[in-house]
């Protein structure tokens, strides 16, 4: 059996993916890959996701320069999650996110509001054509 195969693909031929700090362990972001990304993941060590929006495959950092070289892929138990345990280049600390911020999760809740937390590292317009 092709390793492909043992993921539990969704009706679109999708799985989410968490992309996770190889060092720090800090959880950067979720997007999602079809099996022609996580295959050129595999392949190319650099994490290549499927943008649901453009409907094509999003390489990491093709535009903003903020690449994430992939140390390990790991499935979760039901088979229906991957993780990417990576370094994320570009900036220090590494930018994942497009707000321009180290983490895509960097609001939390609190008093029943939403609150950004974590500081803009670098203005989006400056990263992004």
């Amino acid at each position: 059996m092709n390793w492909l195969d043992e993921i539990k693909w969704d009706a679109q031929g999708l799985v989410p993916v968490i992309a996770q700090e190889h060092v720090s362990k800090d959880v950067l972001m979720l997007a999602w890959m079809n099996r022609e990304a996580l295959l050129k993941t595999a392949d190319l060590g650099r994490a290549v996701y499927f943008s649901r929006s453009r409907g094509k495959l999003w390489f990491k950092g093709e535009e903003s320069g903020h690449v994430q070289t992939v140390h390990e892929i790991r499935l979760d138990c039901d088979n229906d999650v991957i993780l990417l345990l990576v370094t994320q280049q570009g900036h220090e600390p590494g930018i994942a996110c497009h707000t321009g911020r180290h983490s895509c999760f960097f609001s939390v809740l609190q008093n029943g509001r939403w609150q950004a937390v974590d500081p803009v590292l670098k203005d989006p317009a400056t990263i992004y054509k």
